[in-house]
């Protein structure tokens, strides 16, 4: 297939199951709320070494945030539930309890009626109080039109008070999405990357946790070392074009990878089309020569993206294997 004079390739993106959690971070100004979200979301690029994959999701109005302040809506992933609350306090504790004016809800409405596995936030958070801390109840409406209690701790600080929702709820996600942009050199990969990337950040329900969105650094499942499970993807590193099963073009000198983690099959696979049309119609005349996906034969993961599919709608729907 051809897209503005790019090759994509007859190939799939291979992801797989995740859990994950949406937070929402405010401030009494933007300043404040981006710096807390930095923090909380640093280091968080890869459950390989960081047990968590985060990023900010969007950019939220004063008019789309529980206390009509500017903020953020943040997305984290991980392999299991259980690392997933571990990693949620501590960042919040160490990135948003301490940065001032900032206040952290929960991003999936619903209560444990709706979502009964929970992120501890303020249930853990407040002891910090020393024993000074107040728990709130207030009766709040769902999209769903109903109407539940909702707890909130009110967190004592030298600033004032640090407001935090007790849990958030935990939902099955996917990570791992993602495409390969292989072209003439640094320069057309980069001009590539950043139109896709910008073109992704419109959409909800997505992040890409790579610095800038995308990571030089792919990988492949498995390694000559028996202490690893994931090993530089030889097939696209051109210094090796000569020793390893290459599948890198004799023109193509560079290649970058984006890593997509989503809330469902149907985001990951629309960002996955915005972000390649944006790649190839940005940088066709940069050196762009193909987008390709990682491909692991079926050894990484069950959800599987297969780019042709996702300019015909096909991938839209469900994931291969599922009922």
């Amino acid at each position: 297939m051809q897209l503005h004079g790019v090759t994509v390739e007859d190939t799939f993106a291979e992801a797989f199951d995740m859990k994950a959690t949406r937070l929402i971070l405010t401030a009494d100004d933007r300043r404040w709320c981006e710096e807390s979200a930095a923090a909380m979301c640093g280091f968080g690029t890869s459950v390989i070494a960081c047990g968590i994959e985060t990023a900010v999701e969007q950019t939220l109005s004063p008019e789309q945030t529980p206390d009509g302040r500017p903020g953020v809506a943040i997305l984290a992933f991980a392999v299991s539930g259980k690392e997933l609350e571990k990693q949620i306090p501590r960042r919040a504790g160490q990135c948003v309890l301490t940065c001032p004016t900032t206040a952290l809800y929960a991003g999936i409405p619903g209560g444990r009626d709706v979502h009964p596995k929970r992120v501890p936030i303020g249930k853990s958070l407040r002891y910090f109080g020393d024993g000074h801390q107040i728990s709130k109840q207030v009766q709040q409406l769902d999209p769903d039109g109903k109407t539940r209690p909702v707890r909130y701790w009110r967190i004592p600080v030298m600033d004032g008070e640090f407001v935090c929702q007790h849990d958030v709820g935990r939902v099955d996600a996917i990570g791992g999405g993602n495409f390969i942009l292989v072209g003439r050199s640094m320069n057309s990969v980069t001009v590539a990357c950043r139109a896709a990337i910008d073109a992704m950040r419109e959409l909800p329900g997505i992040i890409t946790p790579f610095p800038g969105g995308a990571t030089r650094s792919g990988s492949k499942v498995g390694s000559k070392y028996a202490a690893l499970f994931a090993s530089t993807n030889d097939a696209f590193c051109p210094t090796l074009r000569e020793v390893a099963s290459s599948e890198l073009p004799a023109e193509a000198n560079a290649a970058i990878e984006i890593v997509i983690d989503g809330m469902s099959f149907s985001e990951i696979a629309e960002s996955m089309r915005v972000g390649i049309t944006a790649a190839c119609e940005a940088a066709a005349s940069e050196g762009l020569l193909r987008v390709t996906a990682g491909n692991y034969g079926g050894k990484l993961g069950r959800h599987h993206f297969k780019l042709k599919d996702l300019f015909s709608g096909e991938s839209l729907g469900q994931p291969e294997g599922s009922p």
